[in-house]
Order: structure tokens, then sequence, then C-alpha cells
């Protein structure tokens, strides 16, 4: 097991009872909070371009914000976190994931929409990238379960802001503004578990040192380990899927004849699937030598889905977004797969920002093209088969990365 989880170790960081117990509250909050403001959109797309007056390709640009925003401002996390603190960079993004979604619907204009959107991307960005360094801090012998229970939280806010926006904008009169708006209550309270811990500045680089407690080790040529450039490009690979389905699934059915509701319910049967399956595939992932074969479950999955889209988007809807729903459980097996692939805390932190940084940035233009083929091309056939293609390299480049070895002997080697 100290294998599959990274070593077993003597030295926790210092705190008492309730400062883990705020953790673990924290954790689960922030995670609620990680992707409601881009799913919620997602269901509101269509009355958010005929608000703001959107072409299809401008729209694709709005579903290609949250990875380039993940992408440059995930980088800074960890510079971050030395300085401040973990815990205090992820109390500021969740006052900024507040700011952003409670400013963006009343901003006016395009522009100020995607600033306020890019404001609480950025304080996904840099809690995206924290926390599997604040897992490997805390709970260094529990990697897997910690990284499953903020998984599960993960794709319960994703899928609870898919399902219930719609029919919670048409309870508040039917304005998409008000319908975007008030998620930023959730993201208020996830400010407040982390406030206690602000003032705790251990360091995201911080080792999690072994039983001799050597000396911190110098900082990794991360750039060096092919196990971290195929993680980065499984990671770039899945978040271009991902961000694909949340911004244009629902629009993919709506344009195969499906109500909107509907559209709306089954963008988050495809996020809810993630809510079990997260918890499950991370602990199973941390009990398998190499994480390859599920690896290739879930991409197979993907290509069924798409499939499906493909030739019959309204026959069977249901099972299209519950294939696509298992494909997308290819997040939280890349972040158990950033828990295992470093043994020290400073190599999950360097190996987490590297990783989530370069994926999202190959992941930028993904969004936005499928939204220029569509337009031009006036269905949705060349786009669904641009994703169905993709998937073939994600599935090589995940075996790759699922083998059992570590940044840190690839880094030094």
């Amino acid at each position: 097991m100290a294998a599959a989880t990274g070593e077993r170790v003597r030295h926790t960081p210092p705190a008492r009872a309730w400062a883990t117990r705020l953790v673990v509250v924290g954790i689960v909050l922030t995670a609620l909070n990680l992707r409601p403001a881009i799913t919620s959109l997602g269901a509101l797309l269509e009355e958010v371009r005929d608000g703001l007056g959107m072409s299809g390709s401008v729209a694709g640009l709005l579903t290609s914000v949250p990875p380039l925003c993940f992408a440059v401002f995930g980088v800074m996390a960890p510079r971050l976190a030395r300085r401040f603190g973990p815990a205090a960079v992820v109390c500021a993004g969740m006052a900024a994931i507040t700011a952003g979604v409670l400013i963006r619907p009343y901003a006016g204009g395009t522009a100020a929409f995607l600033a306020a959107s890019a404001l609480a991307l950025m304080g996904i960005a840099v809690s995206n990238v924290l926390m599997p360094v604040i897992v490997k801090r805390w709970f260094p012998d529990c990697v897997g379960s910690m990284t499953g229970l903020y998984s599960m939280a993960l794709a319960l806010g994703t899928s609870a802001a898919a399902a219930v926006t719609v029919p919670m904008t048409g309870a508040l009169g039917g304005n998409w503004r008000s319908g975007l708006a008030v998620w930023a209550a959730l993201a208020a309270v996830a400010v407040l578990p982390w406030l206690p811990l602000v003032r705790q500045k251990g360091t995201a680089d911080e080792p999690v040192r072994d039983e001799g407690d050597q000396p911190r080790p110098a900082p990794l040529r991360i750039t060096r380990s092919r196990t971290a450039w195929a993680l980065a490009v499984f990671f770039g690979l899945q978040a271009t899927a991902a961000y694909i389905t949340m911004g244009w699934m629902p629009q993919i059915f709506r344009d195969a004849g499906v109500p909107a509701s509907t559209a709306g319910l089954l963008l988050a049967v495809t996020m809810v699937m993630g809510v079990p399956l997260a918890f499950v595939i991370p602990r199973l992932a941390t009990r398998l030598p190499h994480q390859g074969p599920i690896v290739l479950v879930l991409g197979a999955c993907g290509l069924s889905g798409y499939a499906g889209l493909y030739f019959a988007p309204a026959a069977a809807p249901w099972a299209w977004a519950l294939l696509l729903g298992v494909s997308n459980c290819a997040f939280p097996l890349a972040l158990t797969m950033v828990g295992m692939r470093a043994r020290t805390g400073g190599g999950v932190a360097q190996l987490s920002a590297f990783a989530q940084s370069t994926g999202y940035l190959i992941s930028i233009p993904g969004p936005l093209l499928v939204g220029i083929l569509y337009q031009h091309t006036g269905g949705w056939g060349v786009p669904i088969a641009l994703m169905a293609c993709l998937m073939l390299p994600q599935m090589a480049v995940g075996v790759l990365a699922g083998r059992d070895r570590t940044v840190e002997d690839e880094a030094r080697a």
C-alpha cells in the first residue's frame, strides 16, 4: 500500500484535531465549487449567447476560457503557496470565485462577462493545483481515499449545477443572470473553513520526510520526466473532452430535438456519474501497480458514447450520457496518479502544477475548435468525430502515465 499511495511517513504537519477536521470540510466545500461556474454556464449557454449577442465562434471562445485560465493561473499556485501557505491561497481562491460568479452576469457586454469569468476561473485554477498538494501534506497515507472524497464532491457540485440551473432560473423569474449569480452563495460558504488556517504557512513544496528526516531535496527538473509529460498530455486530453462535454453537450442534444430542460438533465447525468465513480476509481487505482487497464476501460466508454452521439443522438440519449459520464472519470484518475507518481510533498506540488498547467494549455483549442466546426459545417458530425479521434491518444498516454514509477527517480536519473 505504501508503494501505491507514496511513502508511509512519520512526519506530518503539526495540527490539532479541529484543524484536521477543518481541512476535510474545506476540501469538500472547495471541491463543490470547482465546476459550478462552468457547468451552470453550459446549461444556459444559448440564453447567454442570445442575451450578449455572441456568435458560435465567440461562444466557442467562451468555452475555451476555463482551460486557458487554468493553464495561466495554475502555474502560479506553488509559488503563491510557498509564500502565503496553501490554505491562504485556497481561501483567496474561493473569494475570487464568489466575486467573479456574482459579478459576471451583471457586468454588461461580452468582454466584461469574460473578464469576470476569468476572475472566478483564477480562483478555481489555484485550488485545482493545490488540492493534491493539501491531500499529500495533511493525509500522506490516505491519498486514494482523500482524492476520492474531493473528486466525489467535485463531481457532485458539477452535476448539481448542471441539473438545477435551468429549473432554478425558471423559479427566479426566467432571468439567466440570476440563474448564474446564485452560485456565488455556495462559493462564499467555502471561504469560511479556510479562514482559521490561513496563518499556517507550511509550504506547498515541503517534502514529506522519511523516518530518517533527510534534508529537503533540490527542486526537481520535472521536464526531464517522461512520466510527467505523459501525465500532462493525458490530463490535457481528458480536460479537452470534459470541457467540450460541459460546454457543448446540452446544445448537441437540443439540436437533436431534445427539450432544453432534458438536455440539462442529461448533462447532469453525465456529471453525476462521477459522484460514486470518483470515490471508487482512486481507491482502486492505488491498489493496482499499473493504472493502464482503468484508462482503457474509460476510453472505451468514451468511444461508445461518441458513436451514439454521432449516429443517433436522440435515440438513446440517457445511454450516451451515462457512457460519457464514465469516460469523464479520467479526471479523478489523473488526480490520483499525480499523488502516486511522486514520493514527496515537493514532488507532488511540482508535478501537480506541471501536469495541470501544461494539460490545460493543451486543452485550450478543443472547445474553440468544436465551436468553429459546428458553425462552419452546420452540424455536429465533424465535431463529434474529432472528439472520438482525440480519445485514442488519450488512452495511449494514459497507459504510459499509469506505469509504476516516480518523477523523482526519472528527473534525477
